[in-house]
């Protein structure tokens, strides 16, 4: 997730980067158990809703969340109340897609996948490969089918049926920055974000790609497409930079923050959010101008998600609620 000079974060999911794996690295390492043996489960905590939770998919009024010691939290009531599901794996759980209200797929740490067709509530393990050392940061699906798992050292994993089997895919005729982020763009594009300013594009969903030109020499840990078809890369140190040609070019936006951005919405009409480490949030607007808010919590953000007219934080702590600013 950082460029070689700079501390490494290899082994890391991608909230936990820069000076900031050095404040978190108790929780991280709380979150794995690289000697457990394989059949080991999740153990059901009271208190998971509040455990370090990495990435979040709502769909059809489906929430589920991932984070540490394999916990996945499944909610139906906007984030009101969560329900911890079945897990057999104990390793930190980095990133969650849902296809519909049964069908999903979670990765992480030792390259881990797991699938579920009742909507979040068991899980079966899919692929897991830990003596390759190559954690899974992300996950995306094109269809019930045809999937991608994204990780350290360039890792793309492609499966073609469901998640009974996977392959690895080199990027880029075999770079290995970490794929930090896969997101799809409409139209059959999909986009990676990766360490060291890379950003790749994908222009047939998915089965090839290629790097776009970069605005900035840092790593980037998310792309957020927009309705109107432009994108908006965020990343290391508060940068981030928007692109109304799909990658051609870039105008940077100035955020006022020099916390790493981990995460990003859009609201509707131009608007959208970004959230950081140190509680930090990034409100933008179509007319441009940008705010920064700092929660009094001071507590890492790694995914997002709105319900009930609120904006639903998950990160360090677990799930905070925030309100939308009109």
């Amino acid at each position: 997730m950082f460029s070689g000079s700079l501390v490494s974060c290899r082994l890391v999911p991608r909230l936990l980067c820069g000076l900031t794996m050095v404040v978190l690295a108790g929780l991280v390492g709380a979150g794995q158990d690289r000697s457990a043996p394989v059949e080991e489960r999740a153990v059901k905590a009271p208190l998971a809703p509040q455990s370090l939770l990495l990435d979040v998919s709502v769909t059809d009024g489906l929430m589920v969340a991932v984070g540490e010691r394999g916990h996945v939290l499944v909610s139906r009531d906007g984030g009101a109340s969560w329900i911890q599901a079945e897990v057999p794996t104990r390793t930190l759980l980095t990133g969650v897609f849902m296809r519909d209200a049964q069908l999903g797929w979670a990765v992480g740490h030792d390259a881990v996948a797991l699938r579920t067709r009742d909507g979040g509530q068991t899980w079966e393990r899919v692929h897991y490969e830990p003596e390759r050392e190559k954690p899974l940061l992300d996950v995306w699906f094109a269809d019930a089918q045809r999937g991608l798992a994204v990780g350290a050292y360039g890792e793309l994993l492609v499966t073609s049926n469901g998640g009974d089997s996977w392959e690895p895919r080199p990027v880029n005729g075999g770079d290995d920055f970490h794929l930090n982020h896969i997101v799809p763009g409409g139209g059959g594009t999909v986009y990676l974000a990766a360490e060291a300013g890379r950003i790749y594009r994908s222009d047939d969903g998915g089965s090839t790609f290629a790097p776009v030109s970069s605005p900035y020499a840092g790593s980037f840990f998310g792309v957020l497409p927009f309705s109107d078809g432009s994108v908006l890369a965020y990343g290391l140190r508060g940068h981030a930079f928007r692109s109304r040609d799909r990658g051609t070019t870039w105008e940077r936006i100035e955020t006022g923050s020099e916390e790493t951005l981990t995460c990003g919405l859009e609201l509707g009409a131009g608007r959208f959010v970004l959230g950081g480490m140190a509680g930090t949030l990034i409100w933008g607007d179509a007319s441009g101008a940008v705010r920064k808010q700092e929660l009094p919590s001071r507590k890492a953000i790694a995914a997002l998600a709105i319900a009930n007219q609120q904006l639903l934080l998950f990160g360090e702590g677990g799930v905070q609620r925030v309100d939308i600013p009109r």
